[in-house]
């Protein structure tokens, strides 16, 4: 249900983003840009600082995820030297060697891709009866007992809601900065007015697929009190298909899935440093960071930018003093309203240059236009909003107060505010831009030339598998 309800959310998004930037598919753009023409300067720099903000933590969220993966296999080796591992080896992709970035992400992203349709297989495989270990036709076995619901809190239906809505929360982990890539990818697109569109309507099939099933299978595979979930009580190290799979009595395999995930931990904070390094060099080049962040060496990479992104990452070795499922809640909690306080930007910013449009009588010169809007759009922002100041609120139940994890779930908001509010002061920037004064043609003409000039065409299926291929791709 949480998964569900986020995939929504995330969808929204996709289509807010998607909706902007067919119409202006310009090269180099990213999201600050669009907040900066259509919103307010002051909200730009707090919303470029935020993203760097996320994706520096998320290195460190996931260098502390791939080590709690390998005390899977019980070695005697120290946590804290499979975090410098991790960190090392990213910090060398993307410095040393980052010309095999792209070629290394392409393996990560393609291991990543056969494992999950291989465990969505191999889990319905389970759940009708195909276990080795004669456990027989699980079905639904565990949403009967221990429950499909497990009480967080309180007892009865209010626990149930309570328990959702926490997982509500934390399912926005999975999908944070995701929506985004469509936005920076506009501008290097191929034919962007007829690719984009095709890429947002299909977003929500692929979240359904790799998401919704996943989700759903692990569900049916464990049941919501093993012992071995990674819990306050447990430092478990395993992911919950290796669980399920090892429930099944299916020899083997977990060590593969568990290695599979760990490469994925791999490659995420690998693409989370470059994207990171990146937005923080953006910020250079546009003075709202300090011009140090805008060097490059003799290859293009800012390595400056990419060294003081990768150092928010040594916050992993907190693992070493704490349990790590503790210290990866932190950062969770940490990311995850970094990606939300973006999401929130982002509506704000859609809603904003949609007015502008009307405003201009130009609404009907959008190349993509998405149901359910301008309702959809307030439906959502008002939803985002309660989940990110709603975040944290186990820790104002009795006997549950903790300084860390409050600050954990709540660090953010103050940090953002201080940099828009900040900027604003400093700066004297107006509250909003007046719609009147929304520059909504600036970029437009060429835009409209390059599409209309575009003669790659759409590729033409000579048979069913091609068809189907297109379709997906």
């Amino acid at each position: 249900m949480a998964y569900l309800s986020m995939m929504i959310v995330v969808w929204n998004v996709m289509n807010n983003l998607a909706e902007i930037v067919t119409y202006l598919p310009m090269k180099g753009i990213t999201i600050p840009y669009f907040v900066k023409r259509f919103v307010d300067p002051s909200l730009a720099f707090a919303a470029g600082w935020n993203y760097w903000y996320a994706y520096a933590i998320l290195v460190a969220a996931e260098a502390s995820a791939g080590s709690i993966l390998l005390d899977y296999w019980e070695t005697p080796v120290h946590s804290a030297v499979w975090i410098t591992i991790f960190l090392v080896l990213v910090l060398f992709l993307n410095i040393v060697a980052v010309g095999i970035f792209g070629e290394a992400e392409f393996w990560f992203a393609s291991i990543k891709f056969i494992t999950i349709m291989g465990l969505i297989i191999v889990g319905f495989t389970i759940m009708l009866g195909g276990s080795p270990n004669g456990q027989g036709r699980l079905g639904f076995r565990y949403w009967n007992n221990p429950g499909a619901f497990k009480p967080y809190l309180v007892d009865g239906n209010a626990g149930n809601f309570l328990a959702y809505w926490t997982a509500f929360v934390r399912a926005g982990f999975a999908f944070i900065t995701s929506p985004e890539l469509i936005a920076l990818s506009a501008g290097e697109t191929i034919a962007p007015r007829r690719n984009i569109p095709k890429a947002a309507g299909r977003f929500i099939y692929r979240l359904a697929i790799f998401y919704g099933f996943g989700s759903f299978i692990i569900g049916v595979i464990v049941p919501s009190d093993d012992p071995q979930l990674l819990s306050p009580n447990s430092n478990a190290s395993a992911s919950p298909f290796v669980i399920g799979i090892q429930r099944a009595g299916i020899g083997g395999l977990n060590h593969a899935i568990n290695a599979a995930v760990l490469t994925s931990a791999w490659s995420a904070g690998n693409a989370f440093l470059f994207s990171g390094s990146r937005v923080l060099y953006g910020l250079a080049l546009v003075g709202d960071a300090p011009k140090i962040f805008g060097r490059t060496n003799r290859n293009g990479v800012p390595w400056i930018a990419v060294l003081a992104t990768w150092s928010i990452g040594l916050l992993s070795y907190l693992n070493v003093s704490s349990t790590g499922q503790k210290v990866f809640l932190w950062f969770m909690n940490i990311s995850t309203i970094s990606g939300f306080i973006a999401w929130i930007v982002v509506m704000i910013t859609y809603i904003r240059f949609r007015k502008a449009m009307i405003y201009n009588n130009m609404l009907d010169q959008l190349p993509y236009r998405t149901k359910f809007q301008p309702y959809f759009v307030w439906v959502i922002l008002v939803v985002v909003t309660l989940l990110t100041i709603t975040n944290g609120f186990g820790v104002f139940a009795n006997g549950n107060w903790n300084v860390s994890d409050f600050l954990a779930a709540y660090i953010t908001i103050p940090i953002f505010l201080v940099l828009y509010l900040g900027h604003k002061i400093w700066y004297r920037t107006a509250f909003f831009i007046k719609v009147q004064s929304i520059d909504v043609n600036s970029g437009k003409r060429e835009m409209d030339e390059l599409c209309a000039n575009d003669i790659s065409g759409a590729p033409v299926a000579k048979n069913v598998f091609q068809k189907i291929w297109f379709w997906i791709a």
